[in-house]
């Protein structure tokens, strides 16, 4: 997708790429890493429940090469990177599905996921490597119809927010293009 890499492979990088559902967001992700020299780590969030997700997790391992190892990281998204410092680059995907684990995970403590939360900003700042982290842009839509669901999007918005104010660059995909949102 033609975005250039920088710095050498102790270089600290911190991207944030947004989108819609299907946006090509994860794609330009994963190639933007797979540019990193180094071994290369994808950070999982999602929790195989059904038989389509699990389709959908065989076919990303699928698409990724040899250079990769995954983590699966549902809920402890900060233990997971700071695992995998002294890797050339690391792939969080994504934010969204590890915020509907923590809303599964806690209910309604809203200290227990702020801790959370907090925890993974705390880890996003001071990760020394190369790091990427997918998420949705889920605040674009209708506002939804149940308490639930509106808990979902204002969380999840918060996490963008906090996530974007401290990565070096942002980019929001749309149809599969990349608009570089930060710097």
């Amino acid at each position: 997708m033609g975005v250039e890499t920088t710095g050498g492979p102790a270089a600290r990088r911190v991207v944030l790429v947004t989108g819609g559902a299907r946006s090509g967001k994860s794609r330009f992700a994963q190639e933007l890493v797979e540019g990193w020299e180094g071994r290369l780590v994808y950070v999982a969030t999602a929790e195989v429940r059904d038989a389509e997700m699990a389709d959908r997790v065989a076919c990303h391992r699928a698409d990724r090469g040899p250079r990769w190892r995954t983590v699966e990281a549902p809920l402890d998204l900060a233990g997971a990177l700071d695992g995998a410092r002294g890797i050339g680059g690391v792939l969080v995907d994504c934010l969204t599905l590890w915020t509907a684990n923590l809303l599964g995970a806690h209910g309604d403590d809203d200290r227990a996921v702020d801790r959370a939360v907090d925890a993974l900003v705390a880890a996003v700042s001071g990760f020394p490597g190369r790091l990427c982290l997918v998420t949705n842009e889920v605040g674009s839509g209708i506002v939804p119809a149940n308490a639930l669901a509106r808990r979902f999007r204002d969380v999840a918005g918060r996490v963008n927010q906090r996530v974007a104010g401290v990565a070096d660059e942002a980019y929001l995909v749309v149809s599969g293009l990349p608009l570089r949102l930060k710097p």
